[in-house]
Parts: C-alpha cells; structure tokens; sequence
C-alpha cells in the first residue's frame, strides 16, 4: 500500500519578499516602483516605500503576508495591503506626472525623473535604494536595480501597490468628469471599450497624444 507523502505549505508571499530584503544585508532599505507607463490616459505614478526590516516580524510582517506585485491582486486586496503598507512603512514618497507633461519630457525620461524623486525624497536616505529593472544613472545614494523586482523585494512590491492604489483612486475621482469614457472601468488602460470612446468622442485632456495608438487614428490626423 503507497505511503501518504508530506505536502509542504506554500509560503505566503509576502513572508518570502521581506526575506529576500532581509537578506540585502541592510537594516533600511526603500523600493520604487510605477503605475501607469502603458495607459492611453491618465497621469503616470510613482511610489517609493522604505522599511525598516529588522522592525517587519511578529504582526507587522504578518500584515504583509499578502504583500506581492500589485498586478497579481484584485482592486480590494490591492486597497487591503496599501492600509497595512502605511501603517508598516518607515516612509512613503508619491509623484505624480499628468499627461501634458509626459507629451512634453517624454515617457522613459519622465518615469525614470520620477523614480529619482520618489527616492530622493526619503529623508533620512535609507542604506540601500532599490528600482524595478531601471537603473538610475548618477543615483547619489547606494542604489540597485533588481529585475523582476515588484515580486521579489518587498519593499519595491509595496511601492508598486502604492502608486497602483493611488493611480486608480485617481482615475476613479475624476471619472464622473468624463462620462463617455468609461475611466472607472478600465482606468486609461487601453481597452476595446477605450478605444471605442476615443474614435467617438475624441481625446480628453487626460489623454496622451504623444502615443502612438492604434485608438487614436481617424482622431489626431
């Protein structure tokens, strides 16, 4: 008769992303992450969180045992882990670039500006700063990128749910403005439905005209 094997429990998420900071060798460590860079509307968000690590056990780490990339959650739990993030986080920076001026400085060099400044403005600097794939060059503190960072490093995870958060709060507010577009829905990504509104009715001032999108022919040219 075939013997039981032991099924080991999954970890949970969270759990494993503080390690993986932990093991950075710091006590003060800041992640940054964006929301936004590939929507058709709407301003792009950066967020940049900083944790004390050895201060993340017991409840505080038990808070964030959720704690993942913010595209792998649902809007609730997103809302859920940004109230635990502010009330475990050391400090939390936010920028936020409209449209206009994502038209005008360009994307990459608006979200990498941004980075930059949600980081920056961590005061005191934290030992070691942390970015999602970007390398900020001429960064004046100690600073790394970490591929695949928002599901790996929690505190890059947490900056990632705080700009995604703040982002839809953002485009949920302003929705009711713009009727005919349906931003509380898909929130300036691009959609069928978007596009759809766009071809109807044209650009809003939320829109990004810099963008090459298939949405807005027969509508800029």
């Amino acid at each position: 008769m075939p013997q039981p094997t032991a099924v080991r429990a999954r970890r949970p998420p969270g759990l494993r992303l503080i390690a993986h900071d932990r093991r950075m060798g710091v006590r003060t460590l800041a992640g940054a992450d964006e929301a936004g860079r590939g929507c058709l509307a709407g301003p792009l968000v950066a967020a940049a969180v900083a944790f004390d690590v050895d201060r993340l056990r017991g409840r505080r780490s038990a808070a964030l045992r959720m704690l993942d990339d913010s595209k792998r959650h649902q809007p609730e739990a997103r809302e859920q882990l940004y109230g635990a993030i502010v009330a475990t986080a050391m400090q939390i920076a936010v920028c936020v670039i409209p449209a206009p001026s994502l038209d005008t400085r360009g994307l990459h060099r608006s979200n990498l500006d941004a980075l930059r400044r949600v980081l920056l403005a961590i005061d005191p600097a934290p030992e070691l700063s942390l970015t999602d794939g970007f390398e900020l060059a001429g960064f004046p503190r100690p600073h790394r990128r970490l591929i695949g960072g928002d599901g790996r490093s929690a505190a890059i995870a947490a900056a990632s749910i705080v700009a995604k958060v703040t982002r839809d709060r953002y485009m949920h507010r302003i929705a009711p403005e713009y009727p005919d577009f349906g931003f509380e829905q898909h929130v300036g990504y691009i959609t069928p439905a978007h596009t759809q509104a766009v071809r109807r009715h044209g650009v809003t001032p939320l829109h990004r005209r810099s963008f090459h999108a298939i949405a807005y022919q027969l509508v800029l040219e």
